[in-house]
């Protein structure tokens, strides 16, 4: 039987590179790779050997026999991404012969190339990506700066803490922390404890890798309310983040309310709505899962200001709801709008998983069940309330509210002594090398802007690293004695 990759997939590509006939795709050497919402295996072509599933970071892959309950279509949908195309040419007929592309040796260092001390700014998966790289491929000494006193970043403080098995990949960047050419300085802030000229006279190179740490703003009345938050904070609070404590998220009112329908939207409605018990063998906070105990939450509803075939979340996040045992999701369709599209949707589009959804026109308020209602065509007019929200003015309609979190998406901010993009949140680059400043790279989401999974990093990682090593390479940067000691180790996970 062949294997299949679920929900789980984090689109890091090891497994593409463990796969001994090349049946798992798109591939990144090919044009989709980083757009779609997870990696494939080709059922035609697998041969069933489980070198991916060996090589998968999250534990992402399993054989067909085994998908069952919540998982069970995930091997229709792996086939689904390969209908129409053929498996292999038809004369050849063996998986064998399943097309390859061109030998590359993108990776050739001189015997001179110099023995850089470089800097990496933020443990988070572009971070440690590019760590990785740094260590595995050259001789450079890495510092890796922290403005936490813990590493991890989104993998530690960002992903859901029911994605146990997401969570995993931090296993894999935790042995580059021992490695002997690993110093870290963690609790050092750029722009705080240190500035962006130190460290460039600190080492020969520095990569920023600070991602997009804030949450746009909704821009409407009552966004200064008590009871609104970013979804950063409410992350954070869940996934125990330091510098956010265990009350910082109300948990008082029967309903909440979160705008936006992207993946990050779904897990803070599934947590905020599920029942604590099912959550307390994750690795939810045990101060908010205590809040969450004590509180009296049971509806959270999904704003989407479009309709669903425009929302954001991805196939696999949206079934996983579904599947839920412990709770209720419905759509409202008090807008036409809704129905006519989950109806019009095609069988490979997102809004089709909607079609069997029960409809309730103009839900507002639990009847005592817990449940995740889906509204859409729906744009947040105003926040509703005196000193705290009491609720959300949306698409026409009052929404009552003890809670309300943004979820609209993330954006970067400036880093002191670095160019910004204020349009993009972004520093103006090219493959990582930041304007105007030689020696000093970017990579992750403050280069490219906030979107994709974690394993979009290690491409993007191998990029900014592939440029400091041609900068190298040309001399724009080279090791210098004064620079060749060790900063002393503060702190070690």
């Amino acid at each position: 039987m062949p294997y299949a990759i679920t929900q789980l997939c984090c689109t890091d590509a090891s497994c593409v590179a463990a796969c001994p006939v090349n049946c798992i795709h798109p591939t990144p050497d090919e044009p989709d790779f980083g757009t779609t919402d997870m990696l494939y295996v080709d059922p035609r072509t697998c041969i069933d050997c489980g070198a991916c599933a060996e090589a998968c970071p999250v534990d992402a892959v399993f054989p067909v026999e085994e998908l069952t309950g919540p998982l069970a279509d995930y091997p229709a949908i792996n086939a689904e991404h390969f209908a129409g195309t053929e498996p292999a040419a038809p004369d050849e007929g063996s998986p064998l012969f399943h097309a390859w592309g061109p030998v590359r040796f993108d990776r050739v260092l001189p015997a001179d190339f110099p023995e850089l001390d470089v800097a990496v700014v933020g443990s988070g998966p572009a971070g440690m990506y590019t760590v990785q790289d740094l260590l595995l491929h050259t001789t450079a000494r890495v510092t890796l700066y922290d403005r936490l006193p813990v590493t991890g970043g989104l993998v530690a403080f960002g992903v859901a803490p029911d994605h146990l098995d997401t969570k995993r990949i931090g296993d894999s960047f935790a042995r580059y922390l021992d490695h002997h050419r690993l110093r870290l300085r963690l609790g050092t802030e750029v722009g705080r404890d240190v500035d962006a000229d130190e460290l460039a006279a600190r080492h020969d190179a520095v990569v920023y890798a600070v991602g997009a740490p804030t949450s746009r703003a909704l821009d409407v009345p009552g966004e200064e309310l008590a009871g609104h938050l970013p979804s950063t904070t409410v992350v954070g609070w869940y996934n125990g983040h330091p510098e956010i404590g265990a009350d910082a998220v109300p948990t008082d009112a029967e309903r909440a309310v979160v705008v936006g329908t992207g993946n990050v939207a779904l897990d803070i409605a599934r947590i905020l709505a599920a029942d604590p018990d099912r959550l307390a063998g994750s690795a939810i906070a045990p101060g908010a899962l205590e809040r969450l105990r004590a509180g009296r939450l049971r509806e959270v509803t999904l704003l989407g200001r479009r309709g669903p075939e425009h929302a954001a979340w991805t196939r696999g996040e949206l079934l996983a709801l579904l599947r839920r045992d412990d709770l209720e999701v419905v759509v409202d369709d008090g807008d036409p709008r809704t129905g006519e599209a989950i109806d019009a949707a095609g069988p490979r589009e997102h809004a089709a998983l909607l079609q069997g959804v029960p409809r309730l026109s103009g839900v507002s308020g639990s009847d005592g069940r817990r449940r995740v209602v889906l509204r859409f065509h729906a744009p947040v007019e105003a926040l509703l309330g005196d000193d705290h929200v009491t609720g959300v003015r949306a698409g026409g309609t009052d929404l009552p509210a003890g809670l309300v979190v943004r979820a609209i998406g993330h954006r970067g901010r400036p880093t002191p002594g670095l160019p910004f993009d204020e349009a993009t949140g972004t520093v103006p680059n090219d493959a990582g090398r930041v304007d105007g400043h030689p020696g000093t790279y970017v990579v992750g989401w403050i280069k490219r802007g906030p979107g994709g999974g974690i394993g979009r990093n290690r491409r993007d990682a191998a990029e900014t690293v592939a440029s400091l090593i041609e900068d190298g390479k040309d001399h724009v940067i080279g090791a210098h004695p004064r620079r060749r000691r060790f900063l002393r180790r503060l702190t070690r996970m």
